[in-house]
């Protein structure tokens, strides 16, 4: 219900938005497209250069009108939103869905020892492709990116990580995928979207976040936290950018194949913004005096373990999904380095 009402709302605030914009030209089709992010982040950007690319491939047919910062879509009911038609494109996060989505969220921690965004896209794509049930969480939309990320480490305000035991008692705010990794640390884990983070860290409600570095900067993490531990935390890729499927059966075909022929063009985006923003937020924090603690080789080595273990056994508790089937074949791929 909570999510019907705010697309309701969001539908109101597109159609109130939609009586004072000017009428597009006949023949041009425009697409709303929604992010809670500002226009300057790392995301952004990459979606600012698939507006353009799908504006020129569509000789000008195709245009997108953007809604910034959390205008029209939220961060953890994005999915049903967009289903809803609060915007026709838009950045999603089914893995951080307060609801629904179990298999999507679950299957994020299968990606032990895989280091690159292509990679982790690599392997969601084979999963995909093996595994209906991606795309039954998926119904409604259709995806158009999907988004891998820069391996996520331990952001502190006030008590520096050097080593596993001292993750225990810490309150973190960590994708879902890691929670029962980190609670077996003894880490009292939040699930919270990214958006709420650094009020939440201010205010002392959380001790800190597991996050890329590229936070740091984007994120303006600098503010709130002195620590940064580089425990490196393997991630998956998920769907990250998608349409309505209302909104895409109304697209002549031809249009249709440009959005087809640009998912490319998006995920290549994503990957060179994101590793991009990586770098900087390493310089950026070495910069504004965060602390960068080196975490003991055999202190990563058991963290990894613990986190495949875990995952295999998260995989095993789904109910109504062969999550262990998923699991194998996820480190089927990683092992011999590709889908064959």
């Amino acid at each position: 219900m909570r999510g019907l009402a705010r697309a309701c709302l969001a539908i109101a605030a597109l159609l109130a938005a939609a009586a004072c914009a000017p009428q597009p030209e006949p023949g041009v089709e425009v697409l709303r497209y929604a992010s809670p992010y500002s226009p300057t982040h790392p995301f952004s950007r990459a979606d600012q250069a698939w507006m353009a690319h799908v504006e020129e491939a569509s000789g000008g047919r195709l245009k997108v009108q953007p809604f910034w910062g959390g205008a029209l879509i939220s961060s953890d009911q994005s999915v049903i939103e967009l289903r809803h038609g609060v915007a026709d494109v838009a950045l999603i996060t089914p893995i951080y869905m307060r609801a629904g989505m179990k298999l999507m969220k679950t299957q994020a921690g299968f990606y032990a020892g895989v280091r690159s965004i292509e990679d982790q896209v690599a392997v969601y794509r084979c999963l995909e492709g093996a595994f209906p049930t991606f795309a039954e969480e998926m119904a409604g939309v259709r995806v158009l990116a999907v988004q891998g990320g820069n391996l996520p480490h331990v952001l502190t305000r006030d008590r520096p990580v050097r080593s596993l035991d001292d993750l225990r008692g810490l309150r973190l705010r960590a994708p879902s995928e890691l929670v029962p990794v980190l609670r077996t640390l003894g880490v009292d884990v939040v699930t919270m979207p990214m958006g709420e983070v650094y009020s939440a860290i201010s205010k002392g409600i959380i001790d800190g976040v597991v996050a890329p570095a590229d936070t740091i900067k984007s994120l303006h993490f600098d503010e709130v936290t002195r620590h940064m531990s580089l425990l490196s935390v393997s991630r998956g890729a998920y769907p990250a950018r998608a349409i309505s499927e209302q909104r895409w059966r109304e697209l002549p075909p031809d249009l249709q194949q440009v959005l087809a022929d640009s998912v490319a063009v998006w995920e290549a985006a994503l990957a060179r913004e994101i590793a991009k923003a990586d770098a900087g937020g390493f310089a950026y924090a070495r910069e504004k005096g965060v602390q960068l603690i080196p975490i003991p080789p055999a202190d990563q080595q058991r963290f990894d373990a613990l986190y495949d273990a875990m995952a295999l056994e998260h995989a095993r508790q789904l109910d109504g999904v062969d999550g262990e089937a998923v699991y194998r074949r996820a480190r089927e791929v990683v092992a011999n380095g590709g889908c064959a």
